[in-house]
């Protein structure tokens, strides 16, 4: 099947500086693509491009198998089966339907089916008690809703959305969300969304681009992403803080014996021996007791406790075990084990939740 869009080596240059670099991607029918990155990395910039309100400065992008990147017939009849909801949602001054069916009157619609599907979208959007209602007597997170039902309307073959919750209060951010998993049920469009907020990709879309000065650097399913990332700047970005160099010194199988300052940790990989390589293991992989305890998990190692620091309801402990390590625990753990900088406890993790990566 040929995809709904498809990039190759696109990139973007304003005034000498390259803001975008050698950009492929495919997006399938049906797909939620997010891309995630820093404030700043090329994400609004992606957008505009993919919806053809910029033309690019090297690559191509094609629409359901043609070639859009420059032509202006094709841009203009391949827009038409897009729609992008902006960080920034501009409503005109008059009422929540009348915005809402403007997409709908452009195309010349009939009344009654304008009227049926305006409906339609403002009960999907929670916005149904406020159709006449001025869109500009609307707070930010209401403007946001009504500005997705008038992309949604036309309904779109691909809808994109320019980090639509980035201004908004957690209320209105769990309503934008939760429409947005209704949308993903109930229709076969692409989705595309932009957004700093890792979390939120995390939870809505089934695939994650990462984009980090520039360049895309890995493109896969969430738990690819969080839990195998492709290397140091991605693990870094996603909050992956225990990354430490090493040297593969045995090999059985799968199962790799890695030597980090003389201590030796077991992890399953590809990798052979001799390599040089990074570990990296989630924080919330590692299980901190007061003794020795009987477990499953092939990595254990006494440490004193170097730092402790609490974040809302967890506490972040740090263990000097001959290399550093950072776990998390609960504020009711941490008080019941009555840890104090200082003591020595014991830190355990599975082979499995060690992830290597090749040092280069």
């Amino acid at each position: 099947m040929v995809p709904i869009i498809e990039t190759k080596d696109l990139g973007q240059t304003y005034e000498r500086h390259q803001v975008l670099k050698d950009i492929s991607l495919k997006i399938e029918r049906g797909d939620f693509l997010a891309i995630i990155g820093p404030t700043g990395v090329g994400k609004t910039t992606l957008i505009r491009l993919l919806d053809l309100l910029e033309k690019p400065s090297s690559g191509q992008i094609y629409f359901d198998g043609i070639d859009v990147t420059r032509s202006g017939k094709s841009r203009l009849k391949a827009r038409r089966r897009m729609a992008l909801v902006q960080q920034k949602p501009t409503v005109f001054d008059m009422s929540v339907f009348s915005n809402v069916a403007c997409g709908l009157k452009f195309r010349h619609e009939k009344k009654l089916v304008v009227r049926d599907k305006v409906e339609h979208m403002l009960e999907l959007v929670g916005m149904r008690e406020y159709r006449n209602r001025n869109a500009r007597t609307l707070s930010g997170g209401e403007m946001q809703r009504v500005a997705i039902a008038r992309a949604l309307v036309t309904e779109p073959e691909v809808l994109f959305l320019d980090e639509p919750t980035a201004n908004l209060d957690p209320t209105s951010v769990a309503k934008i969300e939760g429409i947005l998993a209704r949308i993903i049920g109930e229709r076969k469009s692409a989705l595309l969304m932009t957004t700093h907020d890792m979390a939120q990709g995390q939870r809505l879309a089934g695939k994650i681009g990462v984009l980090i000065n520039g360049e895309i650097l890995q493109i896969g399913t969430p738990s690819e992403i969080f839990f195998s990332p492709a290397n140091m700047q991605v693990a870094e970005f996603v909050g992956i803080e225990n990354i430490l160099p090493g040297t593969i010194s045995g090999k059985e199988n799968e199962l790799a014996i890695i030597s980090i300052n003389g201590v030796k940790i077991q992890a399953i990989t590809g990798h052979a021996e001799g390599e040089a390589v990074y570990i990296m293991v989630r924080p919330e992989d590692i299980v901190f007791t007061p003794s020795r305890d009987v477990s499953s998990a092939r990595n254990v190692f006494s440490g004193e406790i170097r730092s402790m620091s609490s974040v809302g309801p967890l506490v972040r402990v740090e263990v000097d075990c001959g290399f550093p390590l950072l776990g998390v625990m609960t504020m009711a753990s941490s008080q019941e084990m009555g840890l104090t900088i200082g003591r020595v406890i014991y830190a355990s993790f599975k082979a499995t939740a060690v992830h290597v990566i090749k040092r280069f």
